[in-house]
């Protein structure tokens, strides 16, 4: 308790220093300073990346020309099938694009709007507990995490996710401060549509926010069972409203549920998007499932080999493992030393928070069996940014005392070890800077445990020299991922050379390479039809809608295997003339889906002819 809390809970939640208003004015500066750094980070040269992921942006463009693809996520405008997800990231990146035109800028950019707002919350959530020096560094360390720097600048729904759940923990550091319903309810309606983001993922952080809550709020546990029921109330009904209102729209005039196999969110939500993703099978990867998933051994883009290493190895580790260990190391300390603090301790609950954020979601990931890709550690993120900044802080104000000393210079030494060995992957970038981080690291964990003369000047080198030791790895890779464009639908950070399955930045092959074709682009942008075209795959329908600005069915969704279309409603578009072209992507397609048959049928009733290079049928005369 001595060293992680000089003063009373109580009393230092009425410290002025730890409200907003009542901040001394250079604090005010730096987190100004820390938020324009951060959007000239995420927003340089932004539009390198062209649309990003095609799959999302080709989406984005139906919504904006279509009202009902906008409300159900379509990845066509004519409402044929939907991506494989919810459609809450869509909402946002859609309402950005119709407000200011379609176009590279304004799908990418609400993904960086969404970093900048995620870094600045993240400020504020850890200032509340520590004070403006922690909260500054968490924010910093948060924006300059690879994998952050990636997904910021990239039209996946993660985005979306993180901010949901770091507006979460902020709202459940501020209800356990005074046992507020009002903020655990916002809490729980942020979960939820962190659920209407990417499903059952957004769940992870509730047992660590729901077990702060119990333990610290300052309220009987009559109240604080009562309040932790409505905050549950709160994640249903954000949650609920859409699922019910798509289970309950007739399925006749809304369209498929991609990655469902009976139509039915719930069920993509707890079987593909679900369960799926944790044991595999249901079009997953792992026993039973498709190639590639979370079983795929050495496979990097999907995740490697599963266990307890996974997020220290080749898939997971420069994404987000810089200061993994240090954070694990933070967490250990600060919930042993306020073991004996007073129920209601504030660092301690913001350790639960943000430390059980972090340990659920890394096992979680670590044993997935099924489908897990390496961005999908953007959610560790903020909470590795907030034990670091937290747990460091403490244990500086605590380095009168042998035992911080050695805990504090420990996560210092294991962070200059761990950076050096995920520089070595790659050594033929920046090859002295390894060298430089662990000769400074280890020297000033040296100093950080004898201690110090109490002089300030050699005080202050000796917390730069910490600081800079523990960022200076995670933010020379963070500063090459906003250099390099992305693109596919499995990117990946740092300098092209990464060992990440050796597509380096750009995350290509696989399902979301694109095939643009520049002529075939501008004969489906002359037609007239409902739909330009029809294809095997939303991927390869995306490509092409993005190239002629016009709808183009994606036969059997992400993976070809949906029933949607069939091959009789296919032959209905057809036959009432709202199809022009069918562009061959091969016979693919899986049990249930219909894109097979409906090439085949294609094959068998019209004339084939050549546009650069693909096999194109006119359905239409």
């Amino acid at each position: 308790m001595t060293v992680l809390s000089a003063r009373p809970a109580a009393t230092r939640a009425r410290d002025p220093r730890h409200r907003t208003g009542n901040a001394p004015p250079w604090t005010r500066f730096a987190a100004l300073g820390l938020l324009v750094v951060t959007a000239v980070l995420y927003f340089w040269n932004l539009t390198a990346s062209g649309y990003g992921n095609s799959f999302y942006a080709a989406a984005v463009q139906s919504g904006t020309q279509n009202l009902q693809a906008w409300l159900f996520g379509s990845l066509d405008p004519g409402n044929v099938i939907t991506v494989d997800k919810p459609p809450a990231a869509l909402w946002v990146t859609t309402a950005f694009a119709r407000v200011f035109g379609f176009s590279s800028f304004t799908v990418l950019a609400p993904q960086a709007l969404m970093g900048v707002a995620s870094v600045g919350l993240l400020y504020l959530t850890v200032r509340r507990v520590s004070g403006p020096l922690p909260g500054l560094l968490a924010g910093a360390g948060l924006a300059l995490t690879p994998v952050a720097a990636l997904m910021f600048r990239f039209n996946n729904p993660d985005a979306l996710l993180v901010l949901l759940l770091v507006a979460a923990a902020y709202c459940t550091v501020r209800a356990i401060e005074n046992a507020s319903p009002k903020w655990l309810v916002f809490a729980g309606t942020a979960i939820g549509f962190g659920f209407l983001t990417k499903m059952m993922q957004a769940f992870l952080v509730l047992p660590a926010f729901a077990l702060a809550y119990l333990v610290a709020a300052p309220a009987t546990l009559g109240k604080r069972l009562l309040h932790l029921l409505s905050a549950a109330g709160a994640v249903l009904v954000s949650a609920g409203w859409f699922v019910a209102l798509v289970e309950l729209w007739p399925t006749a005039s809304r369209p498929y549920i991609g990655g469902s196999t009976g139509d039915s969110l719930l069920e993509l939500a707890l079987g593909y998007n679900g369960l799926g993703r944790i044991f595999g099978g249901d079009g997953n990867g792992g026993p039973g499932g498709g190639p590639g998933g979370g079983g795929g051994g050495g496979n990097a883009m999907f995740g490697g080999d599963s266990g307890l290493g996974r997020m220290f190895g080749a898939s997971f580790g420069t994404e987000v493992s810089w200061l993994l260990p240090a954070a694990l190391l933070g967490l250990a300390a600060g919930l042993w030393f306020t073991r004996r603090a007073a129920r209601t301790d504030r660092t301690r609950a913001a350790l639960v928070v943000w430390g059980g954020w972090l340990l659920v979601t890394a096992v979680v990931f670590s044993f997935m069996g099924g489908t897990i890709h390496p961005y999908y550690a953007v959610q560790l993120a903020p909470a590795i940014a907030a034990v670091v900044a937290i747990s460091g802080h403490a244990l500086w104000r605590g380095r009168a005392y042998l035992a911080p000393r050695i805990l504090l210079g420990a996560m210092i030494a294991v962070t200059a070890v761990w950076d050096f060995i995920l520089l070595d992957r790659t050594p033929d970038w920046l090859p002295a800077l390894r060298w430089v981080i662990v000769v400074l690291g280890l020297v000033a964990a040296t100093f950080v445990v004898v201690g110090l003369p109490r002089l300030r000047t050699l005080i202050a080198g000796l917390a730069v020299a910490t600081v800079v030791t523990l960022g200076a790895g995670t933010a020379a890779y963070g500063v090459e991922t906003v250099s390099v464009p992305h693109s596919g639908s499995i990117p990946t950070s740092g300098p092209q050379t990464s060992g990440a399955g050796g597509m380096g930045g750009f995350g290509g092959g696989g399902p979301g390479m694109e095939r643009d074709s520049a002529a075939l682009g501008q004969l489906l942008a002359r037609t007239t039809t409902k739909w330009a075209a029809a294809t095997t795959s939303s991927q390869s329908a995306a490509s092409l809608e993005l190239a002629s600005g016009k709808g183009v069915i994606g036969i059997g969704g992400w993976m070809g295997s949906d029933p949607a279309p069939t091959l009789a409603e296919f032959r209905q578009y057809v036959a009432a003339g709202e199809v022009s072209y069918y562009v061959d992507g091969g016979r693919g397609g899986g049990p249930g889906g219909g894109s097979s048959e409906i090439g085949d049928w294609v094959a068998a009733n019209f004339t084939a002819t050549t546009v650069d290079g693909q096999t194109v049928y006119r359905l239409v005369y």
